[in-house]
């Protein structure tokens, strides 16, 4: 294990708040990275259209085919090569996830909670290609995250905020954990 660097892991299920976390902890200093990004990659390589299904799909796919840790392998090297003794890795899913980087680093697993109401609010504002536009839609993804083992990474947390109030009370309790866990 890797002491040296510290891994902020935040979990929490989609429209939760851990984008805002990760450009909280941004404004901390700590670099952050995207356990979606990862899939989005995949989707950019391998020419796949980036819709709430075919995004899906493919981190099942790749879970499948790669391994249920597949997200976090392909984020250690990325860590590794970042000078900073803290990161942050934003939307954790899985168990083996995870087990994987607390073989690597020393891990401080925060998860985040909001209502289901809200989340499917922020979501459908946010408009990113791959948010549910629809509540079928929405439900589909959240049992597809749980499936994943969302729920899982969610009840080990070291810590949890909830999210439920204004924006700057939800970047209030993020300065006070960031301030309590890593500066």
């Amino acid at each position: 294990m890797d002491i040296a660097k510290t891994v902020i892991a935040i979990t929490g299920m989609p429209g939760s708040g851990k984008a805002l976390a990760s450009s909280s902890a941004e404004e901390h200093n700590i670099p952050v990275f995207i356990c979606g990004d990862v899939v989005r990659e995949e989707a950019s390589a391998t020419k796949i259209p980036q819709t709430p299904e075919n995004l899906g799909s493919l981190m099942l796919k790749m879970r499948a085919q790669y391994g249920a840790d597949i997200i976090a392998r392909r984020l250690i090297t990325k860590i590794n090569l970042v000078p900073s003794k803290t990161i942050v890795v934003e939307g954790l899913r899985s168990l083996d996830e995870l087990e994987l980087l607390r073989e690597k680093f020393d891990v401080k697993l925060l998860a985040i909670h909001s209502p289901p109401t809200q989340r499917l609010q922020r979501l459908v504002r946010r408009g990113r290609s791959d948010d549910p536009k629809t509540l079928k839609e929405f439900n589909e993804r959240d049992r597809r995250e749980l499936m994943v083992g969302a729920g899982s990474v969610i009840a080990l947390a070291d810590q949890l905020i909830v999210n439920d109030s204004t924006i700057e009370a939800f970047k209030l309790k993020l300065t006070r954990f960031y301030e309590e866990t890593v500066l």
